[in-house]
């Protein structure tokens, strides 16, 4: 393991975006931390830590990776000891984020205990001066307060010499004035479905390779590499994204004409039955347009113009590769018993049940409205929702009352069970969940989609190797001259 990059993670949840790192077998994993403890119990049986309490972490050895549970501002990084390190990786919780610093009638975000999390990430940033970082949070933040707290954060990260003194005043914390300033090679909004996610997930990421490590060139070349591929730009997939049927299936649409007709003519009555202003709506712009093709209703549904019938067989064969990648190739999640109990299909109502055999696929509450069962005061897309199975879900979320917690395609099906929201998010099958019901709703919901976190990975890998290279290259031109 010594040949590989060593890796720290704040706010590591359950750990998507570990497990995205550990996939790429380039990082070992040494120490993760966050506030609760069931998603260090996930944490800890899927990548064998032990668990300590934040307090005890002069405990820690590099040989004995560990998990500290505890608020991040009651860990001294001054006391954890690592030979050097590679990447720090991150998220801090933005709920309450609402301005880093600034003039005084802006500054209430650094107030809330949540708005200063950020600042505990640049504290252990300063202190453990990795090679590289990755930060990532809500799309939101960079519009925040007319993108003051944007532009703060990447200057912090630009100019850490200079702001670890507006840090300290923050977090309380002293450390040494001698921290390095890094390069952002990346900083954007992320699609997970462009990615191969099978979900609609919008991820502000940050990257950043300290500037000693890189020369102009080799920064021009990372941000290059990244751009290609956490945009999207180096396959098909944004244009032909993978679809929740496929992953619950394990087989490309091509090969599910059956299946999806099946499923599509479930929903016969309902079009029969349209009455409401919206069902319809619905009636004559959808479902009489289906053709129940499935690759001819794919390309519709996700407004796909082929460029040619070539690229159509290209992107099925991505399709094929992605899903093999993620161990769910000709692996039907129908039926199958894991151990932690995920895929039990949930215990729902009657009322409820028969609420969304009236909803179809890509419609929510409001397709029932004015009926028998309508939902009253409920104004949020999300409630009652079907996923569509020609289309990426809906973003799997963490929390939220009734009716939020995503709904099967199937007529027959009412709420996706954690397993199905497993696969959304891209976990592997073998990925074991510890907790209550709702604690693995949140540890699902807040995850990073473990793709994602692959993909990071290879920039941040790439990334590194250049600084490297570069570093070689310049060492022995200095020694010849």
């Amino acid at each position: 393991m010594a040949d590989k990059l060593k890796l720290v993670s704040l706010f590591s949840g359950a750990g998507g975006m570990d497990l995205g790192f550990a996939r790429t077998k380039k990082f070992q994993l040494l120490l993760a931390n966050d506030i609760l403890l069931a998603p260090a119990q996930t944490y800890a049986e899927n990548f064998q830590h032990q668990i300590l309490e934040a307090g005890h972490e002069a405990s820690f050895v590099e040989n004995s990776p560990t998990y500290l549970v505890g608020d991040v501002s009651e860990v001294d990084f001054g006391r954890i000891t690592l030979g050097g390190l590679d990447v720090m990786v991150g998220g801090p919780p933005c709920q309450d984020f609402s301005v880093i610093r600034g003039p005084r009638a802006e500054r209430q975000g650094i107030d809330v205990k949540r708005g200063r999390l950020y600042a505990h990430f640049v504290r252990a940033l300063i202190h453990m001066q990795p090679k590289a970082f990755v930060f990532e949070n809500v799309p939101g933040l960079k519009s925040a307060n007319k993108g003051t707290a944007y532009k703060t954060i990447l200057d912090d990260f630009s100019r850490l010499n200079l702001r670890w003194k507006d840090i300290r005043n923050i977090v309380g914390n002293s450390f040494a004035d001698d921290a390095k300033n890094y390069l952002i090679i990346f900083s954007n909004i992320v699609d997970a479905a462009s990615l191969g996610v099978p979900q609609r997930r919008r991820r502000l990421i940050i990257i950043g390779v300290r500037e000693d490590l890189l020369d102009w060139t080799a920064t021009a070349r990372a941000t290059q590499k990244a751009d290609e591929v956490l945009l999207g730009r180096d396959s098909l997939l944004g244009k032909y994204p993978l679809t929740p049927l496929e992953v619950f299936e394990g087989l490309p649409l091509a090969e599910l004409g059956d299946e999806y007709r099946s499923i599509m003519k479930d929903y016969q009555e309902v079009a029969d039955q349209a009455t409401t202003e919206k069902a319809l709506a619905w009636r004559n712009d959808v479902w009489s347009k289906l053709t129940f093709d499935v690759v001819k209703d794919y390309l519709a549904v996700n407004a796909v113009i082929p460029a040619s019938n070539r690229e159509i067989e290209k992107a099925v064969e991505e399709h094929v590769k992605v899903l093999k990648e993620l161990g769910y190739y000709k692996k039907r999640i129908e039926g199958v018993h894991y151990l932690d109990g995920s895929n039990a299909i949930p215990a729902e109502a009657e009322s409820v049940l028969e609420r969304m055999k009236m909803i179809p696929p890509d419609e929510n509450h409001l397709f029932v409205r004015g009926t028998k069962w309508e939902v009253e005061g409920r104004g949020l897309s999300l409630i009652y929702r079907r996923i569509h199975p020609l289309k990426p879900s809906y973003t799997v979320v963490a929390y939220g009352g009734g009716g939020t917690w995503g709904y099967h395609y199937k007529r027959n099906r009412g709420k996706l069970n954690h397993r199905e929201r497993a696969r959304l998010q891209t976990f592997p099958d073998s990925f074991t969940f510890k907790g209550s019901s709702s604690q693995v709703r949140a540890q699902l919901g807040e995850a990073v989609p473990p793709r994602l976190g692959e993909k990071i990975a290879a920039v941040v890998q790439t990334a590194l190797s250049t600084s490297k290279s570069e570093l070689a290259l310049g060492m022995a031109v200095a020694e010849r001259i």
